[in-house]
């Protein structure tokens, strides 16, 4: 570091933090929040970590220093969340048969006005309408919420003793079977529904995992705040873990291949996702574009997914930038050849 201006010397001792912040960070994917919680709550800051790393690479590569290939063999060591990140080209097969499958946290339709405008439960069945997805899942649904929802077949679980509200999965193709998982201790749940396309059955999960309950817009971090958020995250991270545990358990009992979608309160960086991700393509890595930003948030943060099995072919993705929640609907379009 002796051709280093005395700037330069302080600026490669932050990238060498972030850079081996970063590095360990990724261990969070392998390493479930049961055996050491703190790494998952790392796990957070690995999109900022990307773009930090990023940004002092072409600082470096600017002043024309080898100091570049620090951060660049840390990203090259865990390139596969580079494309979890950002997906650089869309993936557009339309075909006619191919099953459009929607997943929606509709936050109760704005029941509570946390959206200021007006009609917004309307916005949100008028887009549903327009897309017309074959399959629509939705999280946070809540019934008193009278919007005409016509699809031919559903199944709806509300829990009543949490807020009256719960998730719903409709569908144009019929269900044969149906149930609900009922987390235990949460307001939160995962669904499911067994559906028939022609002579194919494919079950399909519709999960909203534990809520971190974090509100950036709203919490001051203060040395006290910082502690209890940090408490309150790894708790919610091991109900997390428990619940994506239920949900492969519950997977393997089946004999039908399946969907997974939904609201996983949690990035594509997490043990959380790469467990539910096993043997199962992220619709958004085969066929997105993007950053893929579901949350409503200045960052662009990815926690809904929708996951199907490794047989069936996802033609394309898309993150629709309506602002009717605080998430934003997603939809893939799958090949459903089951065979």
């Amino acid at each position: 570091m002796q051709k280093l201006s005395l700037v330069d010397k302080l600026l490669f001792i932050v990238n060498s933090l972030l850079a081996t912040m970063l590095l360990i960070s990724f261990l969070s994917y392998y390493i479930s929040p049961n055996t050491f919680s703190f790494i998952s709550f790392i796990s957070l800051s690995i999109p900022f970590l990307i773009i930090l790393n990023l940004l002092f690479i072409i600082y470096w590569i600017l002043k024309l220093k080898k100091q570049f290939l620090l951060s660049t063999i840390i990203l090259l060591i865990g390139f596969q969340f580079i494309t979890k990140f950002y997906s650089f080209s869309e993936k557009k097969v339309l075909l006619t048969n191919d099953l459009k499958v929607m997943s929606y946290n509709v936050r109760m339709f704005n029941l509570y006005n946390w959206i200021d405008e007006k009609n917004v439960d309307q916005k949100i069945y008028d887009f549903i309408k327009e897309k017309s997805p074959d399959i629509l899942c939705i999280q946070e649904f809540h019934p008193s919420k009278e919007l005409d929802i016509k699809y031919p077949y559903q199944y709806v679980k509300i829990r009543t003793n949490h807020n009256n509200f719960g998730h719903a999965i409709f569908s144009k193709y019929k269900i044969i079977k149906s149930g609900s998982l009922d987390f235990s201790n949460s307001s939160n749940n995962a669904i499911f529904a067994d559906i028939v396309k022609d002579k194919d059955t494919i079950r399909v999960y519709n999960v909203h995992l534990e809520s971190l309950k974090i509100n950036p817009k709203e919490e001051t971090l203060t040395q006290e705040n910082s502690e209890k958020l940090r408490i309150r995250v790894e708790k919610a991270f091991k109900k997390q873990t428990n619940q994506a545990d239920l949900i492969l358990l519950h997977q393997e009992k089946a004999t039908y291949k399946s969907i997974i979608c939904g609201d996983f309160n949690n990035n594509a960086f997490s043990w959380v996702y790469n467990t539910l991700k096993t043997n199962k393509n992220d619709a958004f890595e085969v066929a997105g574009k993007g950053f893929g930003k579901s949350f409503d948030y200045h960052f662009p943060f990815r926690i809904d997914f929708i996951l199907t099995d490794k047989k069936f072919e996802v033609n394309n993705f898309k993150t629709y930038d309506v602002k009717y929640s605080d998430h934003y609907p997603i939809m893939a379009r799958i090949n459903f050849n089951t065979n």
